[in-house]
């Protein structure tokens, strides 16, 4: 395994937010039910090393105040999200201590391939909609375990291309800055913000104490023995467990059924969808990859690419108090490295899977939003009617772009629509039409059950 110098020691001081959370306590685990497992049936048990995952990731004692585990903020009551309403999460050991982006969900994660940079191209574009089995390397990926689910297991490499076509995509987090759910899971153990161990060796105790008899077990003594090792490992067994779970890609929802030809959309869906896909409307899926591969893969809602939004700021972080701070995405503040030195990255965050959207309380990374209504209008109205969408200085002047210095918005998208529009046109979606786009985004939801649905439609 991998030196716990390269996943952890450089993350002291800016790790992730991927655990953070703002409830106390452990949370439940999830339900063995058949909406929790996606309804497979003749589910394999979880392996050990899984099982030793599980462990960890309900158990509190391994953050810094004990009172924070990855479950607290990943609640799998809520598709592995927050289930609280708060725009960032609170962290640090007396849980008060703010993060500066929405958390993700955690569902759905396993799909994402490695960061690169490559050339955008419509066999690209057809090929990401097919997921992987993410893992901690090569090694994880080839790990003997039952992995029950959709799935396959390479990841999208895009090839060279010329400067002008680069397209980042994938990586965990929304700055991409790791590439496997080992790495991911780690980072948050020793963030200020997040879990707020001291360090490494706060951490390693920790695990030598509550866990050193599984470990031994399943690892070898030797193991147990090397600080870095034995933490390296403890992100290898929750890398396991999100792959070995159902519940977290458990493809359960109506448009799924939809797509297996098990359920009918509503005229509302049904609009929504063409609405969805139409690339002079909502254009939608051209981000958001919805349809099945020609293998019978279901589709992740994501195309694990970088766009440059434009949101606007969120006074309700409190970063954002102080008017030189500026989260920039791959440029920062949470990734040093190569990419985020480059100009051409800043602003840019990665596009999330749309699947369980509406069960979120907020929306976008940083949490501007709270209903899927105003987040489809910003992007119809962005330029249409900025007015609506961004605050105005003590002139009256639109303040457009104001989470952005002024160097970096040449890399905001006003190319694709909807975006594509000028102050005065008309938006590429009225009132009545994000309303059908909404009904079809809450067809994203897991849990569907087809027969109870049946019984509604038949009442």
């Amino acid at each position: 395994m991998p030196s716990i110098n390269r996943r952890l020691l450089p993350l002291l001081a800016l790790a992730g937010l991927s655990l953070a959370g703002a409830a106390i306590g452990m949370a439940n685990e999830p339900a063995a039910s058949a909406s929790a497992t996606g309804g497979y049936d003749d589910q394999a048990p979880l392996s050990a090393v899984a099982q030793l995952g599980k462990k960890l990731f309900f158990d509190p004692s391994l953050s810094g105040g004990g009172q924070m585990s990855c479950a607290t903020c990943h609640d799998p009551a809520n598709h592995y999200a927050p289930a609280n309403d708060l725009t960032v999460q609170l962290g640090g050991a007396h849980l008060d201590q703010p993060g500066i982006r929405t958390v993700p969900s955690l569902a759905y994660k396993m799909s994402t391939p490695s960061f690169s940079i490559g050339e955008e191209s419509a066999a690209d574009e057809a090929a990401e909609a097919s997921p992987m089995t993410e893992a901690s390397g090569v090694a994880l990926a080839n790990a003997p375990a039952a992995v029950t689910g959709p799935l396959t297991a390479q990841a999208v490499i895009k090839a060279d291309a010329a400067a002008a076509n680069l397209v980042p995509q994938g990586g965990m987090f929304w700055d991409g800055r790791v590439d496997s759910l080992e790495e991911q899971a780690l980072q948050p153990m020793i963030s200020p913000f997040e879990m707020a161990n001291a360090d490494a060796a706060t951490v390693y105790a920790k695990l030598k104490k509550g866990y050193g008899k599984d470990i031994s077990a399943l690892f070898g003594d030797n193991v147990l023995n090397d600080q870095d090792m034995t933490i390296s490992e403890i992100g290898f067994a929750l890398a396991r467990y999100q792959i070995e779970e159902p519940s977290f890609h458990p493809y359960t929802s109506k448009y799924d059924y939809y797509l297996r030809g098990k359920a009918v959309l509503t005229d509302a869906e049904t609009r929504g969808l063409k609405l969805f896909d139409d690339a002079n409307k909502g254009n939608c899926a051209s981000c958001h990859l919805d349809k099945m591969t020609g293998d019978g893969q279901m589709p992740n809602f994501t195309d694990f690419e970088f766009e440059a939004l434009g949101a606007p700021r969120n006074p309700a972080i409190p970063a954002n108090a102080d008017a030189r701070y500026y989260d920039t995405g791959i440029c920062g503040p949470l990734r040093n490295d190569t990419y985020s030195a480059q100009q051409q990255n800043c602003g840019l965050f990665k596009t999330p899977t749309l699947r369980n959207v509406a069960t979120r309380h907020v929306f976008f990374h940083n949490g501007i939003y709270r209903t899927l209504e105003d987040v489809t209008r910003f992007y119809v109205k962005r330029d249409t009617n900025p007015d609506e969408i961004y605050p105005k200085d003590a002139s009256g002047k639109v303040l457009k772009y104001d989470d952005l210095p002024a160097q970096y918005q040449a890399n905001i998208d006003v190319i694709d629509a909807p975006m594509n529009r000028k102050p005065g046109d008309t938006p590429a979606l009225n009132d009545a039409e994000i309303a059908d786009v909404v009904a079809f985004l809450k067809t994203l939801t897991d849990g569907y059950e087809p027969a109870t649905d049946g019984m509604k439609a038949a009442k």
